[in-house]
């Protein structure tokens, strides 16, 4: 279950929530008491949400922009550079969605495979692999890009389109990282890191020889 609380539709009164919950999980629907959307996931990211209607509303335009016919970039290093956001970011819900978009683009299960280990991959071209190296330097280096990845992605890429690509990839690193916090959709999974019990010995200064 997600962290904080969602919201059922008996609650739901704002238009931007109404709207959405029509949308995703058709009108007659409370998502909270009959949760899963098309894609197969809980659906919860909208109910949880829908707390704070104009974020709600503020994340919906940041999809509607990203998706807009008045973007220069080209939609598939668009979704590439979100889904290795997502995987960068260790979310599985992000991952996984921009998987599936990138399929619908035309890549190749082959590419979307060799994502997570894309270093090692000869089925990418220039252009995106500069994408892909880009997309790390947002998400595990925090925006330090090196001049020499810069001027590779700069020769493939407008202004424009590194403007479009650095927003959008960027704002999926945030979805990435709210999704975790709030155990949102794919990301509402047990914590991986704990300390290993064996045998009854929880304390290393009492621990029998091996």
């Amino acid at each position: 279950m997600p962290r904080l609380r969602q919201v059922p539709r008996s609650e739901a009164d704002a238009p931007i929530v109404t709207a959405m919950y029509d949308l995703v999980f058709g009108p007659d629907r409370d998502p909270v008491a009959e949760p899963g959307t098309a894609t197969g996931t809980p659906g919860d990211w909208w109910t949880v949400f829908a707390l704070v209607p104009d974020v709600l509303q503020h994340a919906v335009d940041g999809f509607v922009l990203y998706r807009s016919p008045d973007r220069r970039l080209d939609p598939f290093l668009r979704e590439l550079g979100q889904c290795r956001a997502g995987w960068a970011r260790g979310s599985q819900f992000v991952f996984s969605q921009h998987c599936k978009a990138l399929r619908d683009l035309g890549a190749t299960e082959e590419q979307i495979e060799a994502v997570p280990a894309w270093g090692a991959a000869s089925c990418f071209d220039d252009a995106q692999r500069a994408v892909l190296a880009y997309t790390d330097a947002l998400v595990h280096d925090g925006g330090r890009v090196a001049d020499g990845l810069f001027e590779a992605l700069r020769r493939h890429l407008s202004d424009e389109e590194i403007l479009e690509l650095t927003y959008i990839t960027a704002l999926y690193d945030m979805h990435a990282v709210i999704g975790r916090a709030l155990r949102l959709e794919l990301d509402d999974r047990p914590e991986p890191i704990v300390e290993l019990i064996k045998d009854g010995v929880t304390n290393l200064a009492v621990r029998p020889p091996t």
